[in-house]
């Protein structure tokens, strides 16, 4: 693949397990404030930090998102770096992995106000800083994301942090999952593509 014209580009790691609609709208709403060219989903291949848990094959989880994003315009894009990746899915590889790809592009990191809390239990944190800005998606109705924490094991974050507000969306993927096993309706927070997909690949019962 030829290399892009640098710009600017959200990363958006997760489990995805399933993508919901939370995670489109997070990542729109970065595009929108930060004026992102582009928003790169990237489905963990081994997410090491929910292995207390039974977690959809990470091949499963890469069509679950290619899936929700096909509607969404090139702006949206799925990634299959770490799926592909053997070993943990540490963010600050793909990170390296991207800027080796293309090294003029400028890039944040997308996430919630809870996992920015959860930051420092990252693995090498300060890498991830460093190789990229923050952009902390933050809900109405709940208190503004402190730092302080984060800022005594990340030093320096608060400079490389950017906020993004995001409309109040009542959406887990472990209630998706539930009402997937219970026969229950998914519209619209489980985008109908994703659960067509979900259905035909028999996941979650």
């Amino acid at each position: 693949m030829a290399d892009r014209v640098p710009g600017r580009v959200g990363v958006m790691g997760g489990t995805f397990d399933p993508p919901h609609l939370a995670h489109l709208v997070a990542g729109a709403a970065a595009r929108a404030v930060l004026g992102l060219d582009r928003v790169i989903f990237v489905p963990a291949g081994d997410p090491w930090r929910k292995r207390w848990r039974p977690v959809t094959p990470p091949a499963y989880r890469l069509r679950l998102v290619e899936a929700a994003l096909e509607p969404l315009g090139s702006w949206a894009e799925a990634s299959a770096l770490e799926v592909e990746r053997p070993g943990p899915s540490y963010t600050w590889e793909t990170l390296a992995e991207l800027e080796r790809e293309n090294p003029g592009e400028e890039r944040w990191v997308v996430l919630g106000a809870d996992a920015l809390a959860d930051l420092p239990d990252w693995h090498r944190p300060r890498e991830i800083v460093a190789r990229a800005r923050i952009a902390v998606v933050e809900r109405p109705g709940l208190e503004e994301g402190g730092t302080g924490a984060v800022q005594g094991a990340v030093p320096g974050i608060e400079a490389r942090l950017d906020r993004v507000p995001m409309p109040a969306l009542r959406v887990s993927a472990s209630d998706l999952r539930r009402r997937v096993r219970g026969g229950l309706p998914t519209s619209p927070l489980l985008p109908q593509r994703v659960r067509r997909l979900v259905d035909e690949l028999g996941l979650y019962r």
